[in-house]
């Protein structure tokens, strides 16, 4: 199996270097002058036990890569951006392609399907960052993270094990999970407090209104009948093997909205975490204030130009 990371950030930069380490064929899409840094003299990749720069070969468009029926796609963008990079891959791509949604959220994988018939979801737990061209880091030592997957919207075959042998080769633990969805959603809601945790003062306040989105997830997937895994199965497993560790002294700063609030990013995933739970709200008749909130916060946070951790909490459960 070929692999293109399309979307080099913190988690496919993490996996992109890996892959190549492990000798997998991997070749990267990124953007600007992050794309600019690795072309130029590769991508250096931070961890606990040192730094390294890694040869990885980067292109700019899906176009630039020769497909074959060997490729598989592992998505690692944003979910706002995840459209736009479905469209570019179609267009020269073909059909029958194994794409593999390495991201946060429940909608990549439907918005997949609509594109491509080999869909497989993979949850992501792994502390990464990416707040400068060329580089990321992985925080984890001596398991990157945990990376299993499943195909979409269920099952697991041989190309899942595939995918998870491959990511153990990159570093991971990675299992083959028959409901993948189920374990995504776990990671949905945990991720329902990304955006207090970019911009809101730290302290008791934003533990506050994260137990308040928390409670709003769950009251929304118990009324769609969504299963999800719980916090025991899912602290089961992952124990023992995310080890977050300083890099030179330093613990990362914050999760993948903090970061892309750090860098100026045009825009947030908010609306693909916390709409996500807005939007089954609205369809289940769940009241989802908190959430909603957090949402109006994202899109005022851009234009902004919100510094991390600036939002004082009782403002936010103020509106």
């Amino acid at each position: 199996m070929k692999f293109v990371v399309y979307g080099a950030g913190a988690i496919g930069g993490v996996l992109a270097t890996g892959m190549h380490l492990a000798g997998d064929d991997v070749v990267v899409i990124a953007r600007g002058a992050h794309l600019d840094a690795i072309q130029a003299g590769g991508m250096r990749i931070d961890t606990p036990d040192g730094s390294m720069v890694v040869a990885v070969s980067a292109v700019g468009h899906p176009r630039e890569i020769e497909w074959t029926a060997d490729h598989a796609v592992l998505l690692g963008m944003k979910g706002q951006d995840t459209e736009g990079a479905l469209e570019a891959l179609a267009e020269c791509a073909p059909p029958e392609l194994v794409v593999a949604c390495v991201q946060n959220g429940v909608e990549n994988e439907r918005r997949a399907l609509r594109w491509f018939g080999n869909v497989y979801g993979v949850v992501v737990m792994a502390p990464a960052a990416h707040l400068e061209p060329g580089v990321v880091a992985g925080y984890s030592a001596p398991r990157r993270g945990v990376l299993d997957v499943g195909r979409y919207p269920r099952g697991r075959d041989a190309v899942a094990k595939e995918l998870a042998a491959a990511f153990e080769r990159a570093g991971f633990s990675a299992v083959a999970q028959r409901d993948i969805m189920a374990w995504k959603y776990r990671k949905l809601l945990m991720n329902l407090g990304n955006i207090v945790e970019a911009l809101c003062e730290r302290g008791p306040g934003a533990g506050d209104v994260v137990r308040a989105l928390h409670e709003e997830g769950e009251a929304v997937l118990r009324a769609a009948k969504i299963a999800y895994v719980s916090t025991k199965q899912d602290a089961k497993r992952r124990d023992g093997i995310l080890n977050p560790k300083p890099i030179d002294g330093r613990h990362r700063d914050g999760g993948s909205t903090w970061q892309s609030v750090a860098r100026g990013m045009p825009s947030l995933e908010t609306p693909f975490l916390n709409g996500e739970i807005v939007l089954l709200g609205r369809e289940h008749g769940v009241p989802t204030p908190v959430n909603e909130a957090c949402c109006a916060l994202a899109v005022e946070a851009v234009p902004d130009h919100l510094p991390n951790n600036s939002v004082p909490p009782a403002r936010l459960l103020g509106r």
